[in-house]
């Protein structure tokens, strides 16, 4: 996964199921607030939050509950790249991959509540900050009966469409091991597609279930040590490097088990649209940060196919979310629209009957016009989730 520094577990992230800070009606008006003290009840507001070596600083250290953009920058804080908005061990929301100079959002629908703005690396690593109950009753819906009905649409649809994903990354994970412990070198190197493409598809959600995604998709710079390294790139390395499965049935065994329990909590998982798109967000960040590379399938060098669930997985959220973009901000919704059509031809040159070609052979200049596709796309779809935050 390598965007994600390792730590402590969490319970959630971004994507998370909606608990009860996130759970609310549709509704809300884009009023741009900056600082949460003056906020309607229901309007959109804005925390600014800055990250330093120090510390990430929000302007302010209390708001209204209700639908936020956090913007977050970074100024000059190498160590110190992304700022979460946390419960206790439970993250909110987040946004990843802020190196210095550069800035981004994430947004949520918070309910009154104790929190923490949490930035790892930093000397101060947690800041509190509080939402309180926004005055006055619950507000009155704000977008049109046809917008609501599409964002809720949108909601349910991606949460039948991550649990088909998980439910064939349980099908072809369930073959990769069957090949794994059976000693067959070669199955298993035509097996190991499947599965990681179904997973990149739904990157974020299963990051959000606390230290199951280190489990099933850390690399082994993200392990503590060799020893206690699992899940599909130990397999990788055993496969395509190694040239040997001797002593992996035990690392199989256990990557089953860990998508099955996926499979189990995403069962039960719902979203907020915002989530959604903040989701999507990720994935292009994913394809930025480590895909991009070469980092992510270093001994398989399938990371093409790893770009294409990513991308996939970013694309069927947006187009969830299209129809009701179209009415809230059309342009933004044909600009994206054309982006992800770029993305996809960016990606044509290097397909290979059903799948793509090594990832060796595409060239460092090659690589750099992906990433200008991938950075084209990702910075109007990193708005997405402000527009439709409610």
């Amino acid at each position: 996964m390598g965007a994600h520094v390792r730590r402590a577990p969490v319970a959630y992230s971004a994507i998370a199921v909606v608990i009860a800070t996130g759970a609310v009606a549709c509704g809300g008006s884009d009023s741009g607030s900056s600082g949460g003290s003056g906020a309607a009840a229901g309007a959109k507001q804005t925390v600014n939050v800055t990250i330093t070596s120090k510390a990430c600083t929000p302007d302010v250290s209390t708001i209204p509950s209700g639908p936020t953009i956090f913007k977050v920058v970074n100024k000059g804080a190498d160590a110190v790249t992304e700022a979460e908005l946390v419960d206790g061990d439970t993250i909110i929301g987040e946004k990843e991959n802020i190196t210095p100079g550069l800035s981004g959002t994430f947004s949520l629908n918070v309910k009154a509540g104790k929190y923490q703005l949490y930035c790892p690396g930093a000397d101060t690593e947690k800041v509190d900050f509080t939402v309180t109950q926004a005055a006055g009753s619950a507000p009155a819906a704000t977008h049109s009966a046809e917008v609501t009905t599409a964002l809720t649409t949108a909601t349910t649809g991606y949460a039948t469409y991550v649990r088909q994903q998980v439910a064939d990354l349980v099908t072809s994970t369930g073959a990769l091991v069957t090949a794994v412990k059976a000693g067959d070198l070669d199955r298993a190197a035509t097996l190991y597609a499947a599965p990681r493409l179904a997973y990149e598809r739904i990157e974020p959600v299963a990051e959000s279930f606390g230290d199951l995604d280190p489990a099933i998709d850390a690399r082994i710079d993200d392990a503590p040590d060799a020893a206690s390294w699992t899940g599909f790139h130990r397999l990788e390395k055993a496969i395509f490097a190694d040239r040997s499965l001797a002593g992996t049935g035990p690392i199989a065994d256990k990557l089953n088990t860990d998508v099955g329990k996926l499979n189990t909590l995403v069962a039960k998982t719902t979203f907020q649209p915002a989530q959604i798109a903040n989701g999507a967000t990720t994935l292009l960040d994913e394809v930025g940060k480590t895909k991009i590379t070469g980092e992510e399938e270093r001994y398989s060098k399938l990371d093409l196919v790893d770009i294409q669930g990513n991308v996939e997985g970013a694309n069927k959220a947006f187009t969830l979310l299209e129809p009701a973009l179209k009415s809230l901000d059309p342009k933004l919704a044909s600009t994206v629209r054309t982006r992800f059509t770029a993305m996809d031809k960016a990606l044509a040159p290097y397909k290979e009957g059903t799948g793509y070609v090594s990832y060796d052979k595409v060239t460092q200049d090659q690589r750099r016009g992906l990433s200008q596709a991938v950075d084209a796309l990702a910075e109007p779809l990193s708005q997405v989730a402000g527009v439709v935050v409610s």
